[in-house]
């Protein structure tokens, strides 16, 4: 495995052969590193011609259930760009499936839910998840971990909310019409769905943790489609109970379209706050003192000229320096048509940033 690092050896995990002294982990623990470290969102696929070639006729979550396949797509990003963490390559669907809800990820459309979740009756569907339910997912952590050696492994499953409107909608959703329905007007459903959903999604998180991971990412990708009150009433716990039950490693909180309530999702208990490319790191970091922050370049920006993606890049290097510590990553993401090269160009360039520049205090513009 080929990964590249700066000059200044404090800014390498390559130095520890413990991942929980990485530089990546000591981010995510607050601590203030002489660089930040980076790696992107959909790292592990997407974009890489590799990737394809190794998927090619192979569905998604058949993909996703064997270990081998699991392991060389993750690495894939690793040996490629020399990122700093590895994101497990899996889908939020996949515990569902496990349980033996009827999804399955169309091309081109995303998760599709058999018989969607409208009625107190529709819950029987789902049962809590069991470690034997998903041992391709604890030997694949395993295999990574070995291969990974200093670098940490970021394990990951999908929010309550996220995983809910899919099983409600049957499919994705413009406007959650069917969710927003069921929370208002049958709350004690919508409490008991959600409540069934984050066990779902803590036990996942925990084979994950128990195999080897050095940290966690909650996904809530569709949280953005909620008002700030509905968030709070409606969702949060639920979060909360999916974070308070990881224990001993680093918790990421991740949303898309979620600026307007951030300090409700930093409450959940992460301890990272990620943010997506709507709202200015230094901004994020007023909203959520004290937090560390991962973000937050906009995946459509990779498209541009280079000289436009370099300015941004230390844009949120700046903005970064905001926040107790910074992870650089994507607001949201890899996009599938993203050319690699402008991926790696982006590392080398978070990865160039000097000691002195990087490790200013806190506020320092």
């Amino acid at each position: 495995m080929t990964v590249t690092f700066d000059d200044d050896p404090s800014s390498s995990p390559s130095t520890t052969a413990d991942p929980a002294q990485s530089l990546f982990a000591r981010a995510a623990r607050g601590e203030r590193t002489s660089r930040p470290p980076v790696w992107f969102m959909r790292q592990a696929g997407r974009s890489l011609p590799e990737y394809r070639r190794l998927r090619e006729g192979v569905p998604m979550l058949e993909s996703c259930t064997r270990p081998d396949m699991v392991t060389e797509i993750t690495l894939q990003p690793v040996r490629r760009y020399g990122v700093d963490a590895a994101i497990f390559y899996s889908d939020i669907v996949v515990p569902l499936r496990a349980v033996g809800v009827d999804v399955d990820v169309k091309p081109g459309v995303g998760p599709v839910v058999a018989h969607p979740i409208r009625t107190g009756a529709d819950l029987d569907q789902l049962r809590p998840l069991e470690p034997d339910d998903v041992p391709y997912i604890d030997e694949a952590v395993r295999a990574l971990v070995g291969e990974l050696g200093p670098i940490p492994l970021i394990g990951f499953a999908g929010a309550p909310f996220t995983l809910a409107s899919y099983l409600v909608e049957g499919g994705p959703s413009k406007h959650h019409e069917a969710t927003k329905a069921l929370m208002h007007s049958h709350p004690d459903v919508w409490h008991e769905l959600l409540s069934r959903v984050a066990a779902i999604s803590a036990a996942f998180l925990d084979v994950q943790v128990r195999a080897g991971a050095s940290a966690v990412q909650l996904f809530d990708s569709w949280a953005g489609a909620l008002s700030a009150a509905d968030y709070a009433k409606f969702v949060l716990p639920h979060s909360a109970t999916v974070l308070d039950s990881v224990l001993d490693v680093p918790r990421i909180h991740f949303g898309v379209g979620t600026s307007e309530f951030l300090p409700l999702m930093a409450s959940a208990g992460a301890d990272v706050v990620g943010v997506d490319w709507r709202l200015p790191l230094d901004e994020a970091a007023l909203r959520v003192p004290g937090k560390p922050l991962q973000g937050n370049l906009d995946p459509a920006i990779l498209g541009a000229d280079r000289p436009v993606v370099e300015r941004e890049v230390d844009r949120i290097l700046a903005e970064g320096r905001r926040a107790p510590a910074h992870i650089f990553n994507l607001g949201h993401g890899v996009l599938p048509g993203t050319d690699p090269d402008v991926l790696a160009r982006v590392v080398e360039q978070v990865q160039a940033v000097g000691a002195s520049e990087a490790a200013g205090p806190p506020g320092s513009a």
